[in-house]
């Protein structure tokens, strides 16, 4: 199975929480075959929120990507397709990072892993 992390897990996964915060998700990695990614969306928000003070990773932004890497994430890049691309059922959310994360899911034939009340319903989400 492939799936993309919210970003949520991402920076549950960062923090070192992933498995106290969310077992369920966390054995589901260890245990199951499957291919992890993490947007560089994900990675562009957390760098925002950070900036403007509503975040504080344990690590600093510039040694996220590689520690995600080294944790066994693959990071997807966003591409043009996944830019132009538009979920499919139209997600209810209006938040532009997750538009993105579904729409890169549809694109590469991911699901995604999240906990977002506006997402968990949509046919692109994981079902944990």
């Amino acid at each position: 199975m492939r799936i993309l992390l919210d970003t949520h897990f991402v920076l549950a996964g960062v923090n070192r929480e992933l498995g106290t915060r969310y077992p369920l998700l966390d054995k589901f990695l260890v245990d199951g075959d499957i291919d992890a990614f993490v947007s560089a969306a994900s990675l562009w928000e957390i760098a925002i929120k950070s900036r403007l003070g509503k975040l504080q990773p344990r690590l600093p932004i510039e040694e996220i990507p590689e520690y995600l890497v080294l944790a066994g994430f693959d990071i997807l890049s966003i591409t043009v397709p996944h830019v132009i691309t538009a979920a499919d059922p139209e997600p209810e959310t209006r938040d532009p990072f997750d538009r993105l994360l579904l729409a890169q899911c549809q694109v590469e034939e991911l699901q995604l892993a999240t906990i977002d009340r506006m997402l968990v319903g949509h046919p692109l989400a994981l079902k944990l």
